[in-house]
């Protein structure tokens, strides 16, 4: 097992140095699923809501999120990404939205906190929008997919 690089020999939590890092191209791949009433996604598929095209609203604020994921996430570094794309699908059950981010660029650290916290945060977004005709969504399958570059190299999550 590895050791985690967020902890400093006496234990305390700290900021990983990257300043000796080489900079290379870093990519990150993550998922998440929001499942909802037919009704719900229907309303949605349709253009019928109420607050309107929930899915841009959710597709922005996945990536306006993954830009400040160093202000929500404890030591993670500022990063300069060069792509953050957000897309989101109707679930072939009729009744949830699959969301799937990818992030790039060329720096020092990995983008999977990015990845993720845009998943995350649009999925989040689906819920608010959506929350005055269905209380009882559920969020599910945050999970990484994939990232590319930096040390450790290339991992790709089982199941895809």
């Amino acid at each position: 097992m590895s050791k985690l690089t967020h902890l400093d020999d006496k234990g305390e939590a700290r900021m990983v140095d990257v300043t000796d890092k080489a900079l290379t191209e870093r990519e990150a791949r993550a998922e998440a699923r929001i499942h909802m009433k037919v009704e719900t996604l229907r309303m949605i598929t349709e253009g019928a809501h109420p607050k309107g095209d929930v899915l841009a609203v959710a597709r922005i604020a996945g990536i306006m999120a993954a830009k400040r994921t160093h202000d929500l996430i404890p030591l993670c570094h500022a990063l300069n990404l060069t792509s953050v794309k957000v897309e989101l699908t109707p679930g072939e059950d009729g009744a949830s939205v699959h969301v799937m981010t990818h992030c790039k660029l060329s720096g020092q650290t990995g983008v999977e906190m990015e990845a993720l916290t845009a998943a995350s945060v649009a999925a989040l977004t689906l819920y608010d929008m959506c929350k005055a005709v269905d209380k009882g969504m559920e969020i599910s399958g945050v999970r990484l997919l994939e990232k590319k570059g930096g040390r450790s190299g290339h991992w790709v999550a089982d199941n895809q």
